[in-house]
């Protein structure tokens, strides 16, 4: 969980994805186990039955169990298969594999996927939440999809100037990542909403966010701007510990004046224009009609 509120998770691989993978990968281990064991029948003329089939067992064992233990190793969790259909065996907290986890699934891919023909593998892949055969279990790994089409995350809109800095000295630290999440989805989509629906989703957020920082939501400032006005605090905080900053106030642009309370009878008070020769003419509340830039409008 960025501070963004972005999850970065692994998609985990399906069993079509994963099948295929599988198949070629059997291919390319049989056909290499044939050329062996056709090798050894043509070397091994003068030696008896008993030598022969100690050779053919090795080169089972050499070629179906130890080659893809190998490959998985040295390549980091990518064997052919897995390469051509974008696939990766990682560890369950997304790093690479080692030894020891090609080992475990290796050798439980006896029994699951050659034995078995591959019934046990498909039979625990399917009752699996993320798709893991019993290997991927005991071994603590999982096969993720690499080539995934890149999507940007929805910009938060900014909060209004007016709001900017307000919120510098309110603590964050209980604010859990699943709230964060929801507000930020919140914020990316409440154009897309119903009017009634989004202010009755704002007003929870905002209680729920209030009640975790263990201050109440400033009255006259209405649920969204607050909710905005908080993410970009956490935001701004976590860019100043990316870089080394002083984990100070948040610097407030002067465009407005507003004071600490704004009651929710008194109107904002915004600067007046410097005079010009010609008197130009200011709209009224009702003439003007449209929202401000940023989406959120000054308490009335």
């Amino acid at each position: 969980m960025t501070g963004d509120a972005v999850v970065l998770g692994l998609r985990p691989a399906r069993l079509p994805s994963r099948a295929l993978a599988v198949a070629i990968d059997l291919v390319v281990a049989w056909t290499a186990y044939l050329l062996v064991s056709v090798g050894i029948a043509l070397s091994t003329g003068a030696l008896d039955e008993a030598a022969v089939m100690a050779l053919s067992i090795a080169a089972f064992l050499l070629v179906l169990v130890g080659g893809p233990i190998a490959v998985e190793t040295l390549s980091h969790g990518r064997s052919l298969g897995k390469l051509a259909c974008g696939l990766r065996v990682v560890r369950d907290d997304g790093g690479p594999i080692r030894f020891r986890h090609a080992l475990v699934r290796g050798a439980m891919g006896v029994v699951e996927i050659l034995l078995s023909f591959g019934v046990v593998a498909c039979i625990a892949s399917l009752v699996s939440a993320r798709g893991r055969r019993i290997g991927d279990v005991f071994a603590g790994t999982l096969v993720v999809r690499e080539r995934v089409p890149v999507t940007h995350p929805a910009m938060v809109p900014p909060p209004p100037p007016w709001l900017a800095g307000r919120f510098a000295e309110l603590d964050l630290s209980a604010v859990p990542d699943d709230l964060w999440l929801a507000i930020r989805q919140y914020l990316t989509r409440m154009g897309q909403l119903d009017a009634g629906v989004s202010w009755s989703m704002a007003e929870r957020l905002a209680g729920d966010l209030a009640a975790r920082t263990g201050a109440p939501a400033p009255q006259g400032i209405p649920s969204g701007a607050y909710l905005a006005a908080v993410v970009h605090e956490r935001q701004a905080r976590d860019a100043r510990r990316a870089f080394g900053a002083p984990l100070g106030p948040t610097p407030a642009p002067v465009a407005y004046s507003v004071p600490a309370q704004v009651p929710a009878s008194t109107p904002l008070q915004v600067p007046a224009p410097a005079p010009s020769p010609t008197p130009a003419h200011t709209p009224t509340p009702s003439e003007a009609g449209s929202p401000p830039a940023t989406g959120f409008a000054p308490p009335a």
